[in-house]
């Protein structure tokens, strides 16, 4: 192996771990986003085509339809935190793929009966697909699966769900 290879090969290494870096801080600034009720930042996160499945629902196709869909949701949660844990990344080209676990913990703008606020605890995983566009990475796709939710009893005596299929 010559010296031009094998610099090619730390290089294309090197590339391939900057790219994960900076789909992870994309994941990152999502969650911080969600956290803070920031839309604009939220926002920024999207390619304009993208798509968002909360498998609750049919998915949302569009940057412009997604916000509106977030926006509407998170005026229903007085608080809101989203928590990244592990995650995973395939970088190809200008493309890549991931998936990385969230805990959400949610309160509600309903009260219950003593007048106590009330939420809901989940565990859930992003598959990601993610594309490169002038430089940055952006969401293009995010499935999102929940893995487990307690169904507001804070407890952990909630439903726990099957894994969602694998996205291609």
């Amino acid at each position: 192996m010559t010296k031009q290879v094998l610099q090619e090969l730390i290089f294309h290494k090197e590339s391939k771990m900057s790219d994960k870096e900076e789909i992870r801080n994309l994941v990152e600034k999502y969650a911080d986003a969600v956290c803070r009720r920031d839309e604009a930042d939220w926002a920024s996160t999207w390619t304009e085509d993208a798509i968002w499945d909360l498998s609750s629902m049919p998915p949302v196709k569009g940057k412009k339809e997604i916000v509106a869909l977030w926006v509407q949701a998170m005026s229903g949660f007085p608080f809101a935190g989203q928590l990244i844990q592990n995650g995973t990344v395939e970088v190809d080209g200008d493309k890549a793929s991931g998936r990385w676990y969230i805990t959400e913990h949610l309160q509600f703008a309903e009260k219950d009966d003593q007048g106590k606020p009330t939420g809901m605890f989940n565990i859930g995983v992003y598959q990601d697909k993610y594309i490169k566009i002038n430089g940055e990475w952006l969401f293009s796709e995010r499935h999102y699966g929940v893995l487990y939710n307690d169904g507001g009893s804070g407890n952990m005596s909630g439903t726990v769900n099957p894994y969602p299929d694998l996205i291609d």
